[in-house]
C-alpha cells in the first residue's frame, strides 16, 4: 500500500484530535462506572430499647476534619466492618445490632486523594445570601425539589427510593444516645393544596398557564445547575421566573409520614472510629408508607472539583425561612476520600440535605441528577488535632462502600448493589 499524501494525512490527524479532545470532554460530563464492594450481613442480635433522652444540637463541635484525619492512620478492613456495622431502631422502640462483612474491596477502582485548596472563610451565610426560597408551591412540589423532605427533629432530608430518606445520622442520634424526638420520627413531604371548588376551574387556561409557568422555571433551574445564566431570551422571562421563586405566596404544606425503621452506621458512634466519626454522618430512614413521589438515585464521583463547574446542589428547610423549602448551588472549596468542605450559604434546618450534581448518562444524551453527599451543616472543627476549632459547612460523601451499605439498607439485597 502505498503512502497517504500530505494534504490527506493532515485532516485525518486534525480530525481525531478533535474526535479524541471531544471525548474526553464528553467524560467529564458522563456518569464514572464504579464496582462497589459488597456489604453482607454477618449477625443480627437484640439490644435494650434506647433512653431516646439526647437533645438536638444547632451546632456540632469536636469532629476532626480533613486536615486532622491527614495525620491518622488508614483503617484496615476490620476496622471498616466495624465502622459500617450498624444499629436498626423499630418504631416500637426496639433495637438490633447487625454486623457486616466487605467483600470485594480490593476489586474497587482505586478511589483517588484529591487536592485541596486552602481558602478560609467563616460564618453559615457567606457575605450575600444566595439562597433561593421555592415558594410556590407548584414549583416546590415537583422534580428535583419534591425529593426534598422535612425530618419531625428540625433537619432535612432526600428521597433515595419510593420509601427511603437518607439524612444525617446527627438528625436521629447525638454519639451517645437517640435524640427525644426520635422514638415518635416523622417525615413531611411537601403537597399541593388543592382549592377547587371554590371557583377554581378543571383544566383550562388557568391549569394550561401553571404547566407552562412550571416548565420554564425547571429550564431556569437546569441552566443554573450546568453553570448559564438563568435569564433567558425574549421580554425577560428567566428574570421573571428566578424572582418568583423568592415572592411569598400560600404557605406550603407537608403530608407526614411515620417511620417505619433507622439505620445508623456504628462508626458515627461516641469512641468508635476514633476521629473519623465524621465521615459516618448519616442515616437511612424506611417509611411506613411510600408517597407518591419521584426519588433521586445515589451516585459515586472521584472528584466533586473536577466535575464541569465544580457546583454543588442542594436544597432544605432551613429553620430562618420556616416551611419553606431553600435552594442553593456552589463551589467545591476543598475535599478529601470522605469529606467536602464548601461554603453554600445554609442555617440550621438544612442539615440532612441530599448533596447532588448533574451528569450524563453513560452511553446516552440524557442528563441524570444523583445524590453523591448529605450536608451535615455548620460544624466546628477540630482541624489539626490539636483543638483548635474552626468553622466549616461540611458534607459528607458517598464513596463505594458506603454507597453499598446505603443500597444494602435500601434493597436489601446485595446483588442490586454491585455497581454504582
Amino acid at each position: 500500500m502505498g503512502r497517504l499524501p500530505l494534504r490527506v494525512l493532515l485532516p485525518m490527524t486534525v480530525l481525531v484530535l478533535v474526535v479524541a479532545a471531544a471525548a474526553a470532554q464528553d467524560d467529564e460530563y458522563t456518569w464514572p462506572q464504579w464496582k462497589v464492594p459488597l456489604v453482607r450481613k454477618r449477625r443480627t442480635v437484640p439490644l435494650s430499647s434506647p433512653h431516646f433522652s439526647a437533645r438536638p444540637q444547632p451546632q456540632l463541635s469536636g469532629m476532626c476534619g480533613i486536615e486532622c484525619q491527614r495525620r491518622l492512620p488508614a483503617a484496615s478492613l476490620d476496622d471498616l466492618e466495624h465502622f459500617l456495622s450498624y444499629e436498626t431502631v423499630y418504631e416500637n422502640g426496639s433495637r438490633t445490632y447487625t454486623s457486616v462483612a466487605v467483600e470485594g474491596l480490593n476489586e474497587v477502582t482505586a478511589w483517588p486523594r484529591n487536592v485541596s485548596s486552602r481558602s478560609r472563610q467563616k460564618r453559615e451565610v457567606y457575605g450575600t445570601d444566595t439562597r433561593f426560597t421555592i415558594s410556590d408551591k407548584h414549583f416546590s412540589t415537583k422534580y428535583p425539589f419534591s425529593t426534598s423532605v422535612k425530618i419531625s427533629t428540625g433537619c432535612s432530608g432526600v428521597l433515595v427510593s419510593p420509601k427511603h430518606v437518607l439524612t444525617a445520622a446527627h438528625c436521629i442520634h447525638d454519639g451517645k444516645d437517640y435524640l427525644d424526638g426520635a422514638q415518635k420520627l416523622r417525615v413531611g413531604i411537601l403537597k399541593e393544596k388543592s382549592r377547587r371548588g371554590k371557583g377554581e376551574r378543571r383544566g383550562g387556561r388557568g391549569k394550561g398557564r401553571r404547566r407552562k409557568e412550571d416548565k420554564e422555571q425547571e429550564e431556569v433551574a437546569d441552566k443554573e445547575e450546568n453553570g448559564e445564566k438563568g435569564e433567558r431570551r425574549g421580554r425577560g422571562k428567566g428574570r421573571r421566573n428566578r424572582s418568583r421563586r423568592s415572592v411569598e405566596s400560600e404557605k406550603p404544606s407537608f403530608r407526614w409520614t411515620r417511620v417505619k425503621k433507622t439505620q445508623v452506621p456504628k462508626g458515627w458512634f461516641k469512641g468508635v472510629s476514633g476521629g473519623l466519626n465524621a465521615d459516618y454522618d448519616y442515616a437511612v430512614l424506611e417509611l411506613k408508607k411510600a408517597p407518591k413521589v419521584k426519588h433521586m438515585d445515589l451516585g459515586v464521583i472521584p472528584s466533586l472539583k473536577k466535575i464541569p463547574a465544580g457546583r454543588i446542589h442542594f436544597s432544605g428547610f432551613d429553620d430562618d425561612r420556616p416551611g419553606n423549602l431553600v435552594y442553593r448551588f456552589c463551589s467545591v472549596s476543598e475535599e478529601s476520600n470522605d469529606l467536602v468542605y464548601q461554603y453554600c450559604d445554609a442555617k440550621p434546618g438544612s442539615s440532612g440535605s441530599g448533596v447532588y450534581i448533574r451528569l450524563k448518562e453513560p452511553g446516552k444524551k440524557k442528563w441524570k441528577r444523583k445524590i453523591i453527599g448529605v450536608f451535615t451543616g455548620h460544624q466546628w472543627v477540630d482541624v489539626n488535632g490539636d483543638g483548635t476549632q474552626q468553622d466549616y459547612n461540611v458534607a459528607v460523601r458517598i464513596t463505594p462502600l458506603k454507597y453499598a451499605q446505603i443500597c444494602y439498607w435500601v434493597n436489601g439485597d446485595t446483588s442490586q448493589c454491585k455497581v454504582a
